[in-house]
Parts: structure tokens; sequence; C-alpha cells
């Protein structure tokens, strides 16, 4: 890896994280000595990149810090490729559509000699044999998601039992086959998954959850790693 790459590379990776980096952790990342992190790390804050901290405590980037946008490498082209690939596959029409304009916009962001990794990647997903027969929106679900909206859902369990209730949606999860919806219900006052495939009606209600943004998940991610463990066991 050439040095200025690799400058770059410790400058995203400590982009990327909240707590301090050691540098053991750049090291085995980036597969170099720990002396040669010392070095870089010396070299970028006497070039005035923000970085706090020290040897033995780790160090961490102003969050205050931008910098122009770098050349993509191939391996990054084409991990934005096969997570496009996927999303065009598994989304919604509008996430789809999405996905689509993103892979052209890099295209026309890259040099000629790296669309190759575009045009002609080394990677791929399996193509998807049928789309799981929806009637609702899920636009509408993610829309909801990111203003905090309730939601008044008629949902239609496994065994076929109908129920309506009102749900503060978290997260819209995609797996192979079908898409689910995190939410916190009122009728059973505990985080419940519904799938989209499901779903009878969806109304965003005008009515807020009422949480400050991210609080809601961060509850849910404590419930869900409670579970973990006991679910291991």
């Amino acid at each position: 890896m050439r040095r200025a790459d690799r400058l770059f590379q410790i400058i995203q990776i400590l982009r990327r994280s909240s707590r301090p980096v050691t540098a053991t952790m750049l090291a085995g990342e980036l597969e170099i000595s720990i002396r040669t992190v010392y070095r870089d790390m010396a070299d970028l804050i006497g070039q005035r990149v923000p970085i706090a901290g020290e040897a033995g405590l780790g160090y961490i980037l102003d969050s205050d810090y931008d910098m122009p946008p770098l050349m993509l490498t191939p391996d990054e082209i084409e991990a934005a490729v096969l997570g496009a690939q996927w999303v065009a596959q598994h989304s919604d029409p509008s996430l789809a559509s999405a996905a689509r304009d993103l892979i052209a916009k890099i295209a026309v962001a890259i040099p000629e000699r790296l669309r190759p990794y575009i045009a002609e990647p080394s990677i791929g997903t399996k193509p998807v044999a049928g789309d799981p027969k929806e009637t609702i929106d899920a636009l509408q679900l993610r829309n909801a998601i990111r203003t905090g909206m309730k939601i008044r859902l008629r949902y239609r369990s496994e065994h076929g039992e109908e129920t309506e209730r009102i749900v503060w949606p978290i997260i819209l999860g995609y797996a192979e086959a079908y898409r689910m919806l995190i939410a916190w219900c009122e009728t059973r006052s505990d985080f419940r998954h519904f799938r989209t495939d499901r779903m009878i009606a969806a109304e965003v209600l005008d009515e807020r959850i009422g949480l400050r943004k991210g609080e809601l998940r961060r509850r849910w991610e404590s419930w869900r790693n409670a579970r973990e463990p006991a679910a291991s066991r």
C-alpha cells in the first residue's frame, strides 16, 4: 500500500469510530507495524489533521474535520456495486431506483480505467426468484421511521389471526425473502417484528413517538443485546 493511501486509510478508520483507536488496532487492520503507525500519526498531526490522543491511549479524529473526497479503490467500488445490486433486487422500487442511481453517479465520478470494476465486477448477488406479495408502500414506512411518527397497523399473523395496533417504527430490515418492520408495539408494550408481506394496511398517524431522536433505537438495541446471550445458551 502506498504511503499516501495508508494515511488516507488511517483517517477513514478514525472517521468511522466514535471511540479512541489504538495503534495496535490500526496496525492490525492495516497489516503494518506499530512503529509505522506511530510515524504515520506523527505525520498526520504535523499536517494539521486534528487528531487527539497519544501512544498507548488511542487516537480520535475531531468530529468537525472534513476533507475533500479522494479516489475510490477497486475494493471500495466493488463493495458499493455489491451492496447496490442487493438493494436493487430486494428493496422497494424507490430504494431500488436510488441504488441504481448511486452506481451511475459513481461511474461518472471515477476515471475511465476504474469503470470496468462497475461494468464487469468480480462479485455479484444471487438473482431473486420472485418478490414477496405486498400491499404496503415501503417508502411510507421508511418516511415514518425518519420522521418519528407512529403507525396504525393492520396485521395478519402466521396463523391467520388479524389484529390492529399502534406501533412506533424503528427500522425496516431486509432479509433474503422478505422485509420486516421492527417496532415498539403499544398493544403488547414490547418490541415486535412485523413482516411486510403480512401487513394488510398501514397508516402513518399525525402523532410523534415522543422520544428524542435515536432514543427508541437505543432502547431496542439494549433489548436485543439482552436477549442474545439467553438465546445462545
